[in-house]
């Protein structure tokens, strides 16, 4: 896209601007959810649900944005190859159909939400909190204005995920597992194997003669694509967040103080006390009562003598916040350790309160948070900051100005990679390290080309500018460059050839009477144990193939397993199916779990119906582009 275009596009009036010349503007950003409603997109149009249509550009934005949640979850950048092969292109592309799905339904059934209740939503994000964890208007401004928003228009984006939720809601709604089917997972979850087994490694391969040159020569003409160069790219980027701004500016003790004085009672823990009250119907009763209580007549006998539990009248040990009465918890914690009020008048009744054990609570010392307080407030500050410095980036940017020199002339610090791949390591192997996590600047360097004027990626609440400086071209390595790794290679898989034989007739002989000490011995090794692992269990020494395997066996049943230059040979000596206990923590976790999994299949097929009566259509070819299936 032109500089211009984007520069444009910057402010408000821009966008009005822009709006009326390219028909409609399309912004999004994936924390919120699906976009707006687009329209009027002609050929351009990736998707049409009922009167919806997606355009390519706004669900390349929105599909761009989820690779790179998804980038910063698996803590390194994740390709579109890696997308497709995970199926992530077809599960954005799914959500995205079923939120417009959704919209669709919401609008036929007439559903609404105040702007009362909208507003209450957005009060309550976390991510719209301030350093004194009440919502912050001027950070709620910031974020919303980065991610392409008015505030207008996101209210209206909140209100359409608020109706989408109340339409799954109500259709989910109910939903129970079956005890059968909880039973029998949890059985097949908690069924037990215990194995004895013999572990064959490289020392029971033999001994190895070098390939010569023409076995080796032939091998790497039959694994040629495997020890292939990849292509590398050398690439800049510099990166304005919060953060890392947030680390040049320097952060007062008044500063800091202010808000640890404003904080402190919710940094630490509160008072506690051992609270117990019995409520009387009238003020005239709870004062007889009170004089009753003495020396020969405690407060404990009253509650007995009015045939009370200690459930009904011992509230235990809480904090003062915790009692629903403030007249209660005014009263209580005005009371010193083993001492009875006198009647006091609450909201349900007029009630006698006693105290118990008092558990003081503690603040955090000023000293023991300051670096933490400093650096939220710098954060904070930062963000302004980040705004301004993105304006100024962007008019170096579009007066032709590359990525070092623009940062050089901002004081900006600028990174360079020689050489990267598209898996994120360098020549040598070895993950690049000095590209933070979670930054998806590898893949999409990868999908642009040197001289291309590239938009920023949005990260931590920031921007990151690169560029592409150079490309070096995949190539097939001669065998010269390689010979030390393809003979490795080969005298890797000429060992595991022979284990997995040794282990396939060491199992014949098993399973034909054999004894498994016996074979041990033959070989110089030893049996060793595994006692009682269910299906999911990490053994030490075991391989996981091997696990899977002693499930597929039945008791006293043989197998083999391995991989490479270790391989097992075992055999199944005790089968154990533990009962259920339908009160446990695991089985209320198994049925959450089963709930959550059946109410999503209940909603697909709602959305699947809807779908259906509406119409939708997807343009396969735009949607190849999209995600670089026609890069293949």
């Amino acid at each position: 896209m032109l500089r211009g275009i984007r520069k444009a596009s910057s402010n408000w009036l821009g966008k009005a601007v822009m709006a009326v010349v390219m028909g409609v503007l399309i912004v999004s950003f994936g924390i919120w959810g699906i976009a707006d409603i687009f329209k009027g997109f002609g050929q351009s149009k990736l998707a049409t649900i009922g009167s919806t249509e997606i355009s390519i550009e706004a669900f390349r934005q929105i599909y761009n944005d989820r690779l790179q949640q998804f980038s910063r979850q698996f803590g390194r950048p994740l390709t579109q190859e890696q997308a497709r092969l995970f199926g992530i292109d077809r599960q954005v592309l799914q959500q995205t159909i079923a939120e417009a799905a959704l919209d669709e339904e919401a609008r036929r059934m007439g559903l609404g939400q105040s702007d009362t209740e909208t507003l209450r939503v957005i009060r309550n994000d976390s991510n719209f909190k301030g350093v004194n964890g009440q919502f912050d208007p001027a950070r709620f401004a910031a974020i919303i204005r980065q991610a392409g928003f008015t505030e207008q228009r996101y209210l209206a984006e909140q209100r359409r995920v608020s109706l989408r939720r109340q339409i799954t809601g109500t259709v989910s709604a109910g939903i129970e597992p079956p005890k059968l089917m909880v039973d029998a997972l949890m059985r097949f979850q908690n069924e037990q194997r215990s194995i004895d087994y013999i572990k064959l490694d490289a020392a029971q391969a033999g001994t190895i003669d070098p390939p010569s040159p023409e076995t080796l020569a032939a091998y790497f003409e039959d694994h040629k694509a495997q020890f292939r160069a990849p292509e590398y790219r050398k690439i800049s980027f510099a990166m304005i967040t919060p953060e890392e701004i947030g680390k040049w500016s320097t952060v007062s003790d008044e500063e800091a103080r202010k808000i640890y004085d404003e904080r402190k009672d919710k940094m630490g823990t509160p008072d506690r006390r051992e609270v117990l009250q019995i409520i009387f119907p009238n003020m005239e009763e709870a004062t007889t009562a009170r004089n009753r209580i003495s020396a020969s007549f405690s407060f404990e006998d009253l509650a007995k003598e009015r045939g009370l539990k200690a459930s009904d009248y011992d509230l235990g040990l809480v904090a003062k916040s915790a009692i629903i009465d403030p007249a209660i918890a005014e009263t209580a914690f005005a009371l010193p350790s083993g001492e009875i009020s006198q009647p006091v008048q609450g909201r349900f009744g007029v009630a006698l309160v006693k105290v118990g054990k008092i558990e003081p609570g503690s603040t955090p010392t000023y000293e023991s948070v300051a670096a933490t307080i400093k650096k939220e407030i710098a954060t904070a500050n930062a963000r302004t900051k980040v705004n301004e410095l993105q304006g100024k980036m962007e008019d170096e940017r579009g007066g032709g100005a590359s990525v070092v020199d623009a940062s050089q002339k901002l004081g900006l610090t600028a990174v360079t990679i020689d050489a990267v791949d598209r898996s994120g390591r360098g020549p040598n192997g070895q993950p690049v390290a000095n590209i933070p996590r979670g930054l998806d600047v590898v893949s999409q360097a990868f999908n642009s080309d040197v001289g291309v004027d590239n938009d920023p990626i949005q990260f931590q609440g920031g921007y990151v500018w690169y560029d592409v400086l150079g490309i070096t071209p995949s190539r097939e390595r001669p065998l010269d460059e390689v010979r030390d790794q393809v003979e490795a290679k080969w005298r890797e898989d000429q060992i595991s050839s022979r284990l997995r034989t040794k282990a396939a007739e060491m199992a014949k002989k098993l399973e034909q009477g054999g004894n498994l000490a016996e074979e041990a011995a033959a070989i110089g090794s030893k049996v060793e144990s595994a006692k009682d692992f269910k299906r999911e269990a990490s053994v030490k020494g075991v391989p996981p193939s091997a696990i899977t395997a002693a499930f597929r066996a039945p008791k006293d049943g043989v197998g083999q397993s391995g991989a490479g230059s270790e391989w097992i040979v075992f055999k199944v000596t005790d089968v154990t199916v533990p009962p259920v206990d339908m009160a446990s923590d695991d089985v209320k976790k198994l049925q959450e779990s089963l709930q959550r999994g059946l109410a999503d299949e209940q909603v697909s097929q709602y959305v699947n119906q809807i779908e259906k009566v509406i119409g939708t259509t997807i343009n396969q070819a735009a949607f190849a582009q999209v995600t670089g299936a026609n890069n293949n």
